[in-house]
């Protein structure tokens, strides 16, 4: 009977054990995917990033009505990111990482601070949803707020 509960026992810690390692390799796989998009490097997007991600943005307009954009596919969003001259610098730091594991799926919520030429542009939370696909986490959506201050 004390060997039944000391094997209980390594399986709830193996259990814990692997939803700390898996949250450690989804921050992975964001920072992997804020170093493409910062170095304008759409090859490093696609290696964490399934091709039929979306993305989506959630903002208010001059009245404050919130909306939210019309989805942007990964094709689009990267042609954007490498349009970008490269005269121009932009910065989205990421403040915090919570990241929630269930299985095959995971959701982060990254506050941050967008700066573009040194200055700050708009803030918000970005919510990345992924998939563990094959034992590789995929960004599979994004969805963030955009706002000046808060």
């Amino acid at each position: 009977m004390k060997h039944f509960f000391t094997i209980v026992a390594l399986l709830f810690l193996s259990q814990g054990f692997s939803q700390v390692d898996d949250a450690a390799l989804v921050k992975q796989t964001i920072e992997t995917f804020f170093d493409g998009f910062h170095k304008q490097d759409s090859a490093i997007i696609k290696s964490v990033a399934r091709e039929d991600m979306t993305l989506r943005s959630i903002s208010a307009d001059k009245e404050g009505n919130q909306m939210l954009s019309p989805a942007t596919d990964l094709s689009s969003f990267m042609k954007s990111i490498v349009s970008i001259p490269k005269s121009a610098t932009f910065d989205e730091k990421i403040l915090d990482y919570q990241v929630a594991v269930d299985g095959a799926m995971a959701l982060a919520w990254t506050p941050y601070e967008f700066y573009f030429n040194g200055q700050f542009s708009h803030c918000g939370v970005n919510n990345f949803t992924l998939f563990k696909n094959n034992g590789n986490w995929e960004v599979i959506a994004i969805v963030d707020t955009r706002g000046r201050e808060g």
